[in-house]
């Protein structure tokens, strides 16, 4: 059995790509040496890979080449009509693939939203069912980490408030304890300090008045020369 026919249109995926360009250019350049050689023609090979690379072949040189291309087509009365229409042919071939890609994701996001349905067989909706179920579980996955996440900040979150409170409540309880010292030192002052009483300070001046005034009387009868007797009887009365 030989190899299934192929579609030609561009290969989306990139390593594919990349593996085909790579053997495909070898089997180019292979090509066209033997050409060159079993047939004796002048041939110019030059291939730009999509990053810019330069790939080359020719049996003479490349320059000489272009030269007697340029001159090939300047003698040419039809040169540039050719030119042209190969052009126009070859943007209409773009322009058609590029139309018949966009329809294809058309379509394809059409089935992603469940509509358009009616001309897919039984395995393109299996296929589709399987990748809309990938597509779900990569959402959810996505969810979750985003969720654990969220909930592992907010924990680390109450955990630095649980903190801040009890710094808090910390500093509360020593001005709390600074105020009370500060009450407790200052009723002990107040204590200290001499209390004032009316009746002892009457009674003392009471005193202090009498014998100021016995005093004055003994000084008194000295003076005038006055003898004065006890009287027994002043003093039972007394």
């Amino acid at each position: 059995m030989g190899r299934g026919k192929i579609e030609i249109k561009r290969i989306e995926n990139t390593t594919s790509r990349q593996v085909t360009f790579c053997k495909r250019r070898n089997g180019l350049l292979k090509k066209a040496y033997e050409l060159s050689v079993l047939c004796d023609a002048e041939i110019a090979l030059v291939i730009f890979s999509t990053r810019g690379r330069l790939y080359e072949y020719s049996n003479s040189s490349i320059r000489s080449t272009i030269e007697r291309y340029k001159k090939a087509c300047s003698n040419s009365p039809n040169s540039s009509s050719t030119v042209e229409v190969n052009s126009h042919q070859y943007y209409q071939q773009e322009a058609a693939k590029l139309r018949h890609q966009i329809q294809i994701l058309q379509n394809a996001n059409k089935h992603l939203m469940g509509e358009a349905l009616s001309n897919l067989t039984a395995k393109e909706l299996k296929q589709l069912e399987n990748r809309l179920e990938r597509g779900i579980a990569r959402i959810r996955s996505k969810k979750h980490e985003q969720l654990f996440a969220e909930i592992e900040y907010m924990q680390k979150r109450e955990a630095d408030l649980q903190n801040d409170n009890m710094h808090l409540r910390a500093k509360i309880a020593d001005s709390e304890r600074a105020q009370q010292a500060n009450i407790v030192s200052g009723g002990t002052e107040l204590d200290a300090l001499p209390t004032f009483d009316s009746r002892n300070y009457y009674h003392v001046s009471m005193l202090d008045a009498a014998s100021h005034y016995s005093h004055h009387q003994d000084q008194t009868t000295l003076h005038l020369g006055y003898e004065i007797k006890a009287d027994p009887a002043a003093k039972n009365l007394l």
